[in-house]
């Protein structure tokens, strides 16, 4: 899949575990690892504006498109 999930480099960033994101977030640390993996289908925005405020970031730093190669 070309979208990227950098939730994990995120994490690692501000120095927080995926249990504490998905405390703040109110998800739960199952649906947080199938973001984290990329096997999730679609991304709520309201998911990904949680993330964002919990991490202090912006979308473009969770998300990453990379072209597939052909």
């Amino acid at each position: 899949m070309p979208i990227i999930i950098n939730i994990d480099v995120m994490l690692a960033r501000r120095k927080m575990q995926s249990q504490q994101l998905a405390e703040k977030i109110g998800i739960t640390q199952a649906n947080l690892s199938i973001l984290k993996t990329g096997k999730a289908k679609a991304v709520k925005l309201s998911t990904l504006e949680a993330i964002c405020k919990a991490l202090d970031c912006q979308p473009g730093d969770v998300l990453e498109y990379k072209k597939e190669k052909l």
